[in-house]
């Protein structure tokens, strides 16, 4: 069973090596990464992340690559991926708090015109 923990659907290292059971070394080897290029042309025999906007993203994976790498280059058999929402955190509610008063700011303004 795959999971995902991560940004928006998206699995990081850790979740990879859970997923996988391999060492977080074992992911980073299988990553299709290179120090001088940020994002290396896609290779199906390697663990391809998302693409980056500079060197120091962090790697992020789609979780129908990391099932196509179990599949196609590990050779798992049965791979299932169950994607789970992340946990809302006090940021998020604070930006809906602050959007909920927006809201009520723009209704106020609206009904003076």
């Amino acid at each position: 069973m795959m999971e995902s923990s991560s940004f928006q659907g998206l699995m990081t290292v850790e979740a990879v090596e859970k997923a996988l059971n391999r060492s977080r070394a074992s992911v980073y080897r299988y990553a299709n990464t290179d120090p001088e290029v940020l994002n290396p042309p896609y290779d199906p025999q390697r663990l391809n992340p998302e693409l980056r906007v500079n060197k120091e993203d962090v790697l992020l994976f789609h979780p129908n690559e990391v099932a196509r790498f179990a599949q196609d280059v590990l050779g798992i058999k049965q791979v299932t991926i169950e994607v789970q929402q992340p946990a809302e955190t006090v940021t998020h509610e604070l930006l809906k708090a602050i959007l909920s008063e927006l809201q009520s700011i723009h209704q106020l303004l609206k009904q003076q015109k």
